[in-house]
Parts: structure tokens; sequence; C-alpha cells
């Protein structure tokens, strides 16, 4: 039997509109899982290749929204994944909807809009490697990782503030966890975004339809009393004409009355 397929990454448009839904729920990575039965690795949904697929299909009047849930991963194919993303004309919203590590949170800076849930972190540190070699290949690695790392922080600086790159980059070496309230002001994030405002939001929603409801009820009562007062003046106007025409018929009905009088006086006579 096959296995189903994890959910590592997902693009969701919404039927009808113009919002591109992006899920990055697991590591980055160039590569997908080993297929066990082939000896191969399947095609990653977390990697840059499969990204820059995805958003040449979006078109750039519409709107990406990402959300992050994911510990970070390689840091090849996540600056690519924020290159390709910032590059793409097209409205970004970042959403952190559970933590954004390492280099996740890297790439939520390619977003326009950046907001954070309450109970969402985010992590900042040094890059690591796993190599080996002599002591003069081992210096080598060291020395690329420290210019690796002067330009991943350029990515945070350009839109820091409250923060100066020394201090970004000692929290970078002591591994620094932040909550949302700190990204806000550091400059990481745009605004932390809690469940009971998007509550709030829904029952202001549901006020204005009440609302809504009840002014069409009264424009209905005013249009029935409207129509009311309409019958009623009819029915007046209607009863006065019938009445008027009693009037005139009246006088008539007294001339045939007199003649008749007159006719049987001569008659007795």
């Amino acid at each position: 039997m096959k296995k189903e397929t994890d959910f590592y990454f997902c693009f969701q448009q919404d039927n009808g509109s113009n919002i591109h839904k992006l899920y990055i729920y697991d590591n980055v990575s160039e590569y997908g899982a080993l297929n066990w039965s082939t000896w191969e690795y399947e095609e990653s949904q977390t990697s840059a290749k499969y990204f820059r697929d995805q958003l040449e299909a979006i078109p750039e009047e519409h709107t990406i929204e990402l959300h992050i849930n994911s510990n970070g991963g390689s840091v090849k194919e996540g600056v690519a994944i924020y290159n390709l993303l910032k590059r793409h004309r097209a409205q970004k919203i970042g959403y952190v909807d559970g933590v954004a590590y390492s280099i996740a949170f890297v790439i939520l800076q390619a977003c326009n809009e950046r907001i954070m849930g309450v109970g969402t972190s985010a992590l900042i540190h040094n890059m690591w490697i796993e190599t080996w070699g002599n002591a003069d290949q081992l210096r080598k690695e060291a020395d690329d990782l420290d210019v690796l790392m002067e330009s991943n922080r350029k990515i945070f600086m350009e839109r820091a503030k409250g923060i100066s790159e020394e201090e970004l980059k000692k929290k970078m070496e002591a591994e620094t966890y932040l909550t949302p309230d700190q990204c806000v002001e550091y400059g990481f994030c745009d605004k932390v975004e809690s469940m009971e405002g998007e509550e709030k939001g829904q029952q202001t929603q549901q006020a204005l339809q009440q609302a809504i409801q009840e002014m069409k009820v009264k424009l209905m009562q005013q249009q029935t009393f409207r129509n009311e007062l309409n019958n009623m003046y009819k029915e007046l106007r209607e009863e006065k004409t019938v009445n008027e025409v009693k009037e005139e018929i009246k006088p008539e009905k007294s001339k045939m009355q007199e003649i008749f009088e007159r006719i049987a006086k001569n008659n007795e006579q």
C-alpha cells in the first residue's frame, strides 16, 4: 500500500478569490523523503525549486498569504525562497502560526506585512554546519560561515528598528528566542494578532449583519404603513365622491317630489 504523502508545504487558492495561501509547516529542505522502494529522494515541497514553480503560477495583482510553522532548515534553500518571494510583485502577508525558527524566520522577512499570533515565537542564531577535514579546511569553513552570517544579518537589518547590528550579532551568537512583542520592538514583525481580536471582529461583523437585518424589517414595516395610509386615503376619497354624488342627486329628487306634489294638488281641486 502506498504511504499517504505527509503535509509539508501547501499552496491553496480560495474559491472566487485572488488570495493564495502558502503553508510552510516543516523543515526547509532541498530534498524530500527517501523512497525506500526506489532508493531515491522524492521531490521536496519545501525546496526553492518547488517554491519557484508555484510562485510562477500566481499573478502579480493577487495576494499571497504565507503561513509558517517551521524549525528552519537549509540556509541555501531558505535564502533562495526569501529572494523569490521578495521579488514577486504580489502583496505578501506573512503569518507565524506556531514557530518561525532560524531560516524560516528569515523567509518571513520577505513579506510586506508580518504578523505573529499570541503564543508564537521566533529564534535567531548563528548558522552551523556539519563538516570534516584537516585544520586548514576547518578554519576555512569557519571563515565562510562568518561571511554567510554577515549576509544573513543584512536581511534582518533592512527592516530592523530599535536594535543595532552589533546587538543583533550578540543575540544570534547567544541563540535567542524572541516573543512576538520583542519581534515588533526590533522591527522583525509588524504586529501581534490574537484570537481575541479575530473574535471581536467576528462579533462586530455579526452585530453589523443583525443591524442591517433589523433595518430591513423596519423599512418593510414603514412600507406596509405607507401602503395602509394610501389605502385609507383612497377609501376616504372614494367615500367623499359617493357623498358628493348623493348631494348632487338629492336636489333633483326634491324637484321631482315638488312636481308630484303639484300634480296631486291639482287633482284634488
